[in-house]
């Protein structure tokens, strides 16, 4: 079974997202900020990180850095999720190591298919 750590403060995502992993057989874990997240990180290590960009305190993109500088944890993908969906918004998630990128609302085909991918190491579909 695969093991997801979603990184999300907002309650109604937060929700979603566990809602939608669980259907599809995920076993998921859950931070609500970036440092909680990167101690679950390290103790759990998931196969997958779904990771809220705009986070109190430290941002997604500085916990994706310390992630991917971590030997630990430098090997387990990174989701970058946001509601900024401009162009220069997914440049700075690639730029700070996240494997992938999905603007909210989830959809969760798209969640699907991208997790698929990274899991699978296949081709990550468009957005």
């Amino acid at each position: 079974m695969t093991k997801v750590l979603v990184i999300e403060d907002n309650p109604a995502n937060m929700k979603l997202a566990c809602l939608l992993l669980k259907t599809a057989g995920h076993t998921v874990l859950c931070a609500t900020d970036a440092e909680e997240g990167l101690v679950q990180a390290r103790r759990e290590l998931p196969d997958l990180i779904l990771l809220d960009i705009q986070l109190p305190g430290m941002d997604g993109l500085a916990a994706t850095a310390e992630l991917k500088h971590d030997p630990v944890t430098a090997g387990i993908p990174v989701v970058a999720l946001t509601a900024m969906a401009m162009k220069e918004d997914r440049e700075k998630t690639r730029l700070a190591g996240c494997d992938a990128y999905l603007a909210k609302p989830l959809r969760y085909a798209d969640l699907y298919a991208v997790i698929d991918a990274l899991l699978l190491k296949t081709d990550i579909p468009p957005p």
